[in-house]
């Protein structure tokens, strides 16, 4: 099963996109660092880019035609592109992923947003980079925020609420307190607040608010469980002009 978000992708829009669920990734064969022929997908078969994802803030331009079987060696934790038919996918386990469609430039992108990255700003970094590379404006873009750790679960400590508190004068508005240095920490919300500081309109942000820690039915989970027994994949497309 995938999750969609009308709001984010009308029938009209240029893109399509999904997030994954347990279920569909072990159907899903994802090969890292490695652009792949996928079929099973939500829209039919379409060529895959997955790169190696290491929590940082470094995104790939994919601006020309990628080949299946191609490698990309290196990691990043986003993937930005203006190819039609080109899927950009990342993996989560309670991180968030993060997808991004400018209608008008017709660019797409994906992001794996973890507390590092976040915190370290892979989504303002993501923005600029479509900006500088594709003149999208921030104002025309849609963003849609995926399942992921839950403000209601997600359980952090001092040595991430420091570097919060250092690289956000808001982070109260995304933090919980429940214990000497601990907090319940909303990831989710602080990503969306990271968006509209860069001038998207709040009715362009939508997000399936979904905790993977909460639903072991649907959802791998680190958190819960302790280890990592998958990741759930995520995606958007660029549709073709022909369509």
């Amino acid at each position: 099963m995938t999750i969609a978000i009308p709001a984010f992708a009308g029938v009209r829009s240029s893109a399509r996109h999904f997030f994954g669920t347990r279920g569909f990734t072990e159907r899903l064969s994802i090969m890292e660092g490695q652009a792949m022929r996928a079929t099973g997908l939500p829209f039919g078969a379409h060529t895959l880019v997955s790169v190696k994802q290491v929590h940082g803030t470094e995104a790939l331009v994919l601006d020309r035609l990628v080949e299946p079987g191609e490698r990309f060696p290196g990691g990043w934790d986003a993937l930005v592109t203006n190819q039609p038919g080109l899927i950009v996918a990342v993996r989560t386990a309670d991180c968030v992923p993060v997808l991004l469609h400018d209608a008008a430039r017709r660019v797409v992108a994906a992001i794996h947003a973890g507390w590092r990255g976040a915190i370290a700003g892979i989504m303002p970094r993501t923005v600029r980079l479509m900006q500088r590379r594709f003149g999208s404006d921030p104002a025309q873009l849609r963003v849609a925020v995926g399942p992921s750790a839950g403000g209601c679960c997600y359980e952090v400590d001092e040595p991430v609420l420091a570097q919060l508190r250092v690289s956000c004068g808001a982070w109260r508005s995304f933090t919980i307190q429940v214990g000497d240095g601990k907090a319940l920490f909303d990831l989710r919300r602080l990503l969306r607040w990271q968006a509209q500081s860069l001038g998207v309109s709040p009715d362009r942000i939508v997000s399936a608010n979904a905790c993977t820690i909460c639903h072991p039915d649907l959802f791998f989970s680190y958190r819960r469980d302790g280890v990592v027994k998958g990741t759930m994949v995520s995606g958007i497309v660029l549709r073709s002009t022909k369509n």
